[in-house]
Order: structure tokens, then C-alpha cells, then sequence
């Protein structure tokens, strides 16, 4: 009998990952992952690190599939048959499946800006999306020292994007639309200290701004605002965020609202077809987090191959962290901004000026519901465990951003030596403190290694500081964990 084919429309992170747990379940299966890149698989979420010159092109390309997966790169799927359940690829191929996975993740959203967007679609030179390799190289080709670079878009990517930028010796300024940078995941007053602290290395930050529009001219050479002011640049990179990829889903007649509609199993309304990554809803949400993509690669592939070990997905609470040279920040749940009282609503900060440091921590019902930590994330690990958990928070508020204070003998410093061994350290992965040491324990020799076999830091890579301090021999010599 022979085996059953899956196909795999995606070889981004989380189609990469649906083809990796697959055939760790069922190595018998057939299995075929389709990418519209010309190129093996990387971590789109360490494309900032790149550009800002601290990772390589190899060193954030993804693991290599088992040789029984077969990857055929630079294809895209044009069409998709739900009859007779086939696949259309441009130059006219067509793969046949028993059941599908779209993992077609998301294209950049580009403003319809004047004299940026060109008529036919295009964009004018010196104007570049930052979403793939490619983006990543253009705008490397583009970032000699000394250029001026504008960054188009204040969210977590476009505050990264800018730090790389300055990194490489670039004049750099963010432009906002938002009252402030990092709306999403921040409140106003950590937002000014971001500010500040991205002042101080040498980024411009103008906020509630309107971009009406480029200059005049043949190539980029700066923008216009509503208010009539013009900033000049020879460079633009747009960080406006994605929309899911769902034309081929939509197509072929697949439920589908921002993204493909799933169920808790990442099931599509066809039986036969399902969905992973940026490209999926589910309950209402596209997530768009590496984290979420991975949690949903395995639970589709625990329905795929019958794994009764298999979990339907749960979506766990948001948890950013922001990856530039110079800043630290870990920001979790819901920021929780208002300003109306609220008497169900705690509310813990501390904010040192000159230091740039800025942390709230958010409480209702003695639960952590949010947290800024901004400059210093040393109890990063300490909030996080109890905002996953939903765990009673310390009666001395303080302790959240001050641990050190306790006067009890034995208790936690803070930092991740001080968490419990089932603590998650790794977001991304579900990699526990507990899982690190034993991995560390069992003859793992450096970060590499552990990486390799439990995938810790493999993500956003968020984690590493927190893995590294946990592998230094003082940490591993107690792998039970205070």
C-alpha cells in the first residue's frame, strides 16, 4: 500500500516545522514542502540581526528536513483543486495529495503612498518592504555609511530594523503614524524612555506623524507630511506590519476571514486540508508569532499522523521581546494603558531616567495580566512564570521588580537561576530550565549543542542571555533548581 502524501504549501518557519514534526511521528509518510524562495529554509525572525551585521546568512538558515522530505524550492503553488485534491505549481507541474497544509504565511503591508507606489504596483528605488532574505539584501546593498535611512513604521520590527541600521553607521529616523512607538505592547511612559534610549543611539524618532507621500524624483530621496514638512532620505524601509498570504486558500473556496478559518486542531471547513503559520485563524486571531506558528505545526502534525499524545492548540498570552544591540525589553499580555480608574486594576512601576529603565507590572485578583520591563529584565523569567501560570503574585509588590529585597533566607535573586525547574525558559520552544540542565547534564558542551537538541534559542532568540546564564557551571551544577 502506498503511503499517504502530504503536501506542504509554505517552507517558511512554520512550514518547515509541520514537515519536521510530521515525519518525526511517521517517518513512512511521503511528504513534500513547496517554497516560493529560491532558497533553503531561515528564521525570518533573525533577519534583524543580520542586517544589523551580527548574524550571517548561514547562521540563521533552519535546520535541513530529514532526506525522506522532499523540498522543492523557488516553486509557487497558482492553484489549488479540493476535488481532485491537486496542486498547481507555476511552469504547470502538478502534485497530487491525500491531505494539504498552507503554511503561505504573510506579505508585507506597503502604504499606497504617492510617487512611493508606483502605478503598476511597484515600488520606487530606494523604497524596500523588510520581510524576506531578499528584502534583507537590498536594503544591505543600499545601507553604506553615512546614507540616511528612514524606517517607516514604529512597531517591534521597525524599532529593530532602525537599531541594525544605526549599527551599520547609517543616519537613522522612524516615522510613526501612532502617538507612540510600539503601541501594541507599550504604554506611553515606556515609550518616551524608549525613545530616549534610541535618541541616544542615534535614532530620530518623530511619532504621530502622517506620510503623505515621497518626494519628487526619479529614485527615493526623502518624504512629505501632511503638515507639509519634508524629511530627507536615501533610503526607506517600510515596517508596516503583514496581512495573511490566503489568495490560493480563497481561491479554491477555503472559509476565510483575515486568514484561513481553523479549528483547534488546525483544520480548514475541507476535512483534507489545513493550516499553519501566519496564513491561519483561529477564534478570531491571526497571531503572526513564531511561537504560535510552532505550537500550531504541532498540533497539526499530531492530527495528521493520529498522535494520540497530540494536543489541540491553545493559544498562549503574547510575549515580545525585542532584539537590538543596546536594548533590553520584555513585554507580555495586555499593557493595560487606561488611564479611567479602575479599582480591580493593580498597577507596579519603577522608572529610572537616567539608566532608561521603565517597568510595570500589571496585576487583577493577585494574577499578572501584563508587564512592561524596559532597561533591566532581570526578573523577566520571574513575571513571565507567573503571567503564564496564572500563579498568586508575592503580597510585597515589590519583590515583582525587586526580588533581591526579600529577607528571607534561600529566596529566589531573580534572573533564571532562580526559577523552578518546569519553568519555561525558551517561549518560542516550550524549552524548560529543567530540559536545559538535563540537556547540559547529559553531555551537551556548549549553547550550540543545546540548541541542536532542544531547539532553545532557535526562535527569536530572545532566550539566549537566559540559556547562557543557565549553562555556566555554577547554574548546571544544581539541576534541581532552588
Amino acid at each position: 500500500m502506498t503511503p499517504a502524501h502530504i503536501v506542504v504549501i509554505g517552507n517558511g518557519m512554520a512550514g518547515h516545522r509541520v514537515a519536521e514534526e510530521i515525519h518525526r511521528r511517521d517517518a513512512d509518510l511521503r511528504i513534500t514542502v513547496v517554497g516560493g524562495e529560491p532558497r533553503h529554509a531561515y528564521n525570518r525572525v533573525l533577519l534583524t540581526n543580520l542586517l544589523a551585521g551580527r548574524a550571517t546568512e548561514e547562521s540563521i538558515g533552519l535546520p535541513a528536513l530529514p532526506s525522506g522530505v522532499r523540498v522543492l524550492t523557488g516553486r509557487a503553488a497558482v492553484a489549488l483543486d479540493r476535488p481532485r485534491r491537486t496542486v498547481t505549481l507555476d511552469g504547470g507541474d502538478v502534485l497530487t495529495y491525500d491531505r494539504l497544509v498552507l503554511a503561505t504565511g504573510s506579505s508585507p503591508f506597503v502604504p499606497p503612498l504617492k510617487r512611493i507606489v508606483r502605478d503598476d504596483g511597484g515600488l520606487v528605488p530606494g523604497v524596500v518592504p523588510f520581510r524576506t532574505l531578499d528584502d534583507c539584501r537590498r536594503i544591505l546593498r543600499l545601507a553604506v555609511p553615512g546614507a540616511r535611512a528612514l524606517v517607516l513604521g514604529g512597531g517591534l520590527l521597525g524599532v529593530e530594523a532602525a537599531r541594525g541600521l544605526a549599527e551599520r553607521g547609517l543616519d537613522v529616523t522612524v516615522l510613526h503614524a501612532a502617538p507612540h512607538l510600539m503601541e501594541r505592547q507599550l504604554d506611553g511612559p515606556a515609550a518616551r524612555v524608549l525613545a530616549h534610549t534610541l535618541g541616544g543611539l542615534g535614532i530620530d524618532v518623530l511619532t504621530g506623524i502622517d506620510v503623505v507621500g515621497g518626494q519628487r524624483g526619479a529614485r527615493f530621496t526623502g518624504v512629505e507630511l501632511a503638515d507639509g514638512r519634508t524629511v530627507p532620505g536615501d533610503l526607506l524601509v517600510v515596517a508596516c506590519g503583514t496581512r495573511p498570504d490566503i489568495a490560493l486558500a480563497r481561491s479554491a473556496g477555503l472559509a476565510t476571514r483575515r486568514g484561513v478559518l481553523v479549528d483547534a486542531w488546525m483544520r480548514t471547513d475541507d476535512p483534507a486540508v489545513y493550516a499553519v503559520g501566519d496564513c491561519a485563524e483561529h477564534a478570531g486571531t491571526v497571531s503572526g508569532l513564531v511561537a504560535s506558528a510552532w505550537d500550531q505545526a504541532r498540533t497539526a502534525a499530531a492530527a495528521l499522523t493520529g498522535d494520540p499524545e497530540g494536543r489541540p492548540y491553545r493559544p498562549a498570552p503574547p510575549v515580545a521581546r525585542l532584539k537590538a544591540a543596546g536594548i533590553d525589553l520584555a513585554a507580555l499580555g495586555d499593557p493595560d494603558t487606561g488611564d479611567e480608574p479602575d479599582p480591580g486594576r493593580e498597577v507596579v512601576t519603577f522608572t529610572d531616567s537616567r539608566r532608561g529603565v521603565y517597568q510595570r507590572v500589571v496585576l487583577r485578583d493577585d494574577r499578572v495580566t501584563g508587564a512592561v520591563l524596559l532597561g533591566d529584565t532581570a526578573t523577566a523569567g520571574i513575571v513571565t512564570r507567573l503571567f503564564d501560570r496564572r500563579e498568586t503574585a508575592p503580597r510585597d509588590r515589590r519583590l515583582l521588580l525587586f526580588p533581591e529585597l526579600a529577607d528571607t533566607a534561600g529566596t529566589p535573586a531573580g534572573g533564571p537561576a532562580a526559577l523552578p525547574d518546569d519553568a519555561v525558559v525558551c517561549q518560542c520552544n516550550g524549552v524548560t530550565k529543567g530540559a536545559l540542565l538535563r540537556c547540559r547534564a547529559d553531555g551537551a558542551p556548549d549553547l550550540a549543542t543545546v540548541a541542536r537538541r532542544t531547539r532553545a534559542t532557535t526562535g527569536c532568540g530572545g532566550c539566549t542571555s537566559d540559556v547562557e546564564e543557565l549553562l555556566r557551571p555554577s547554574a548546571a551544577a544544581d539541576p534541581a533548581g532552588p
